[in-house]
C-alpha cells in the first residue's frame, strides 16, 4: 500500500487551508505535495502539524489560494482532454475487436483449406 497525499480543505471563502486528517484512517503514513521534502513520510499528527507551520509549506499554501483560477482552467483542460482519449480509445477498441474477428475467421479459413488441401508427399523422395 502506499501513503496517501495531503490535500488542503476549502473554506467558505474558496480558500485553501490546512486541516490535518484523521490519522486513525490514513494506515501508511501522509505525503504533502508541497514540494518541502519530497521523501518525508508524515505517519503521526503532531509531525504533520510542525510540518504545516514551516515556511516552504505555508508558501505552497499560498500559492495554491494566488492560482486557483488557473486550476479551475487546467482541471477543465484536463476534463475536456480525457473525455477525448477516452473516445479514442473507445474508437481504437472497435477496431481492434474487428481486426480480432477479421483475424479468426480467416485462421478458420486458412485451417479449413488445409485440411481440404492436403496433398501428401514424400519430401525424402523428391526429384
Amino acid at each position: 500500500m502506499e501513503p496517501d497525499f495531503y490535500a488542503p480543505s476549502i473554506n467558505d471563502h474558496g480558500d485553501y487551508i490546512d486541516k490535518i486528517p484523521s490519522f486513525h484512517i490514513i494506515k501508511k503514513g501522509l505525503r504533502c505535495p508541497c514540494g518541502c521534502r519530497k521523501d518525508k513520510l508524515y505517519d503521526s499528527y503532531a509531525v504533520f502539524a510542525a510540518h504545516m507551520k514551516t515556511k516552504a509549506h505555508q508558501s505552497w499554501l499560498g500559492s495554491l489560494n494566488q492560482n486557483k483560477t488557473n486550476y479551475y482552467v487546467e482541471n477543465e483542460r484536463a476534463k475536456s482532454t480525457i473525455h477525448n482519449q477516452q473516445l479514442i480509445i473507445a474508437k481504437f477498441e472497435r477496431e481492434l475487436h474487428a481486426k480480432n474477428i477479421t483475424i479468426d475467421y480467416l485462421s478458420l479459413q486458412l485451417v479449413n483449406a488445409s485440411k481440404t488441401s492436403a496433398i501428401e508427399c514424400n519430401l525424402l523422395e523428391f526429384d
